[in-house]
């Protein structure tokens, strides 16, 4: 089986539902990850923590999203000279090299938390009462001088702010690595292990998706090598697919004009990326996300422009066949039905995999109910008697 796609899916964690069982099997760091991940007082306002936008509650009864995580090119952002393109490293532009430096940067952007620096986020922590206990346990740390009876006087000094901050973001990170965020539990993954079947529409939807609508060309669907045990680890199991190939791309999105700033250039807006390229082979081009969970991480595309994913498939099929739109995605009449407004930016275009797929509205309709399937905790939402509530993940492991 092969599936590929370029991911237009805003790159968050989205909702993700985390239940008593699940924390009981915390270890002491993820514990500390956990509490730091949903801590609304490590803001500069004390009203917006990590779970405000990656909520750790279902909304609404939906199912829950996870972020997902592969070991090989999430951690490591590099050329890879074999492709000659970039690949892996976190946010859009890829500027984080891991979950740790990932975890780092929300607390100290001016448009999150706001925090006015690493002093500023350690005495946030110091200030919680819990903590003093929770870095103990998680690393054998004092956070200050204050002293109590369920905690040691190991005559060590106070750990710095410098590494008070390390410590929170490891932690955060080790939390986000758990199966409360890998679940691979999706209706996909219960077809995939034979425990199910698709409808007559979702069967069509993986088709065009491997074939005629060219998804299949970034979100890899096939099952993914493990290191360099192929498609499975040394135990036998089978790794799921991730739904991304980790590369970049330019897919043409045209600009949101409710967002202010100046067009989002992407890899290139990076100074050291501009600095090995000068002839800016790398604007526009955005990280390929995952698609499992998309049907619960709307608006989607790094820029939010497009508003569900019925839209996202129209502007694949559609984007250069459509004819252009004078206006902007406020024109609801006319964005995306008569035409579409050229791209954000318009060096780099993918015009080889998109553009003018030449789909059927049918057709779009099944390849979105395709992508629904990749929604994790199908036991609870799936209604499905081959996979009754509770039924364990699968597979046995995740990335």
């Amino acid at each position: 089986m092969q599936i590929h796609l370029r991911s237009v899916v805003l790159p968050v964690l989205a909702l993700i539902s985390f239940s008593s069982q699940a924390a009981e099997s915390l270890n002491n760091e993820q514990k500390l990850g956990e509490h730091l991940f949903k801590d609304a007082n490590l803001s500069l306002n004390r009203n917006q923590s990590c779970a405000t936008c990656h909520s750790l509650n279902p909304a609404n009864g939906s199912a829950p999203s996870p972020g997902f995580v592969d070991p090989d090119n999430v951690n490591t952002f590099y050329w890879n000279k074999k492709e000659g393109l970039y690949m892996g490293g976190q946010f859009w532009n890829g500027r984080a090299r891991g979950l740790k430096e990932q975890a780092q940067e929300p607390f100290l952007n001016p448009r999150e938390m706001a925090m006015l620096g690493i002093s500023a986020v350690a005495g946030r922590i110091k200030e919680g009462g819990k903590y003093h206990q929770l870095f103990w346990d998680a690393y054998k740390v004092n956070l200050d001088n204050i002293q109590d009876e369920s905690f040691p006087d190991n005559g060590k000094k106070p750990a710095d702010d410098e590494k008070i901050f390390a410590l929170a973001a490891r932690a955060i990170a080790e939390f986000e690595k758990t199966t409360v965020f890998n679940k691979f539990n999706s209706k996909f993954d219960y077809v995939l292990a034979g425990k199910t079947t698709f409808t007559a529409k979702e069967e069509e939807g993986l088709r065009l998706f491997n074939g005629k609508a060219q998804c299949s060309a970034c979100h890899i669907s096939e099952t993914t090598h493990f290191k360099s045990e192929g498609a499975h680890n040394k135990k036998g199991k089978i790794m799921p697919p991730l739904f991304t190939d980790f590369t970049y791309d330019n897919i043409g999105l045209p600009r949101n004009a409710a967002i202010p700033d100046d067009p989002d250039r992407g890899l290139g807006g990076r100074a050291d990326i501009a600095a090995m390229d000068p002839d800016g082979n790398e604007l526009g081009k955005h990280k390929v996300m995952t698609l499992r969970n998309i049907a619960l991480t709307p608006p989607y595309g790094h820029n939010g422009v497009l508003v569900s994913l019925k839209q996202v498939v129209h502007f694949y099929n559609t984007r250069d066949a459509l004819g252009e739109l004078f206006t902007d995605n406020t024109d609801t009449i006319n964005f995306g039905i008569t035409g579409w407004p050229l791209p954000e930016i318009q060096q780099n275009v993918n015009v080889d995999e998109l553009g003018d797929l030449k789909l059927t509205s049918e057709e779009e309709d099944a390849i979105v109910a395709f992508m629904e399937t990749l929604t994790d905790d199908y036991p609870i939402w799936g209604n499905d008697p081959n996979v009754p509530m509770n039924s364990p993940p699968p597979f046995s492991i995740s990335p």
